[in-house]
């Protein structure tokens, strides 16, 4: 099994409960995806950009105060 058509079909025929387990699977891969290419883009700098903007926004009083947690 090596084309998306391949594993589509295969997705399709799998019992609920494997494709709720794929789901869940399937998902914490891509969340781990998006953690790995949050943390490249913090640490190559292509993030400052937001810090930037937030200071400014603070610097010119447009932010509030970020709810305590109780």
């Amino acid at each position: 099994m090596s084309t998306v058509a391949e594993i589509t079909q295969a997705i399709s025929e799998l019992p609920k409960q494997e494709f709720w387990k794929l789901a869940e699977w399937f998902d914490d891969v891509k969340a781990d995806a998006w953690d790995a290419q949050m943390d490249a883009d913090a640490k190559a700098g292509r993030l400052d950009f937001l810090f930037e903007e937030a200071a400014a926004d603070r610097q010119a009083g447009r932010s509030k105060d970020w709810p305590a947690v109780p």
